[in-house]
């Protein structure tokens, strides 16, 4: 499949059909759907409220909506990483395109470094017009599926790139990730990984430098076992005694900053 490059402004296609919506379960704040596969460019506009541009003082990444209601937003951790000023550029369509909106009233609310997510919470989502990703189901993930990446590589935001699932469970780092041929570059991280459903399959992270077509993802099912579990990651600015001091990154990780 060829790469290609372009910025999503255009309007939800007419016909779209509507998800399946389900979820969230119990005691969890992410929503799953089983939804018609379409063309990416239908889906790419289809989902493109739910991607956010995340806004560090000293880098940015991407991100996306899970849950509107609530104002939850998962990311890279190496996004936030020692951050603590964080604002979201999000985007709201309107019949010219889309149209940026800056929320400043965001905090952290867990994150685990080595598997390098982050969840972060909008503190008033309800003045907000926010729309939410539905989670898919890594099982049915194969080796050739179509997929697309939406995020904001080298600050160019709205960017996407397609590709397909190149290898469904590389090992890096201690644990799998998707491979995939979909463009990933710095800016990208943090950002979804969709499959020709519209569904988030992966949280872009990485790519090897110096390679073509040599992206990954974060699986879904590691997302969905840190917001399961987001208790045991959650993150307390005001307590130095909470658990989030001892989650370290891998040694890999701070010789790669170095």
């Amino acid at each position: 499949m060829d790469l290609i490059t372009a910025i999503v402004e255009s309007n939800d296609p007419a016909g779209a059909k509507a998800a399946n919506k389900s979820g969230p379960e119990a005691d969890s704040i992410f929503f799953t759907s089983r939804r018609d596969a379409g063309t990416i460019e239908e889906k790419a506009q289809e989902v493109a409220e739910g991607v956010v541009q995340v806004l560090c003082l000293s880098k940015s990444g991407s991100g996306f909506i899970i849950n509107r209601k609530e104002g939850y937003v998962v990311t890279n951790y190496h996004v936030i990483e020692q951050e603590r000023d964080i604002s979201l550029m999000i985007y709201v369509k309107e019949k010219k395109g889309l149209r940026k909106e800056k929320v400043s009233d965001v905090r952290i609310v867990a994150f685990n470094p080595f598997f390098d997510l982050a969840l972060l919470k909008i503190e008033n989502p309800q003045k907000v017009p926010l729309r939410e990703t539905y989670l898919g189901d890594y099982d049915r993930v194969k080796i050739g599926d179509p997929v697309f990446a939406i995020g904001n590589p080298l600050g160019l935001d709205r960017t996407v790139s397609d590709g397909i699932v190149s290898n469904r469970s590389r090992a890096l780092g201690g644990k799998l990730s998707i491979q995939t041929t979909a463009a990933i570059n710095p800016g990208n991280s943090g950002g979804p990984l969709f499959n020709n459903r519209g569904e988030v399959i992966g949280v872009t992270s990485s790519k090897i430098m110096g390679g073509e077509s040599l992206g990954f993802a974060i699986p879904i099912h590691y997302v969905k076992d840190f917001l399961r579990n987001r208790a045991a990651f959650a993150f307390d600015k005001d307590n130095p005694n909470t658990g989030f001091r001892y989650l370290k990154p891998p040694p890999k990780r701070l010789k790669d900053k170095k």
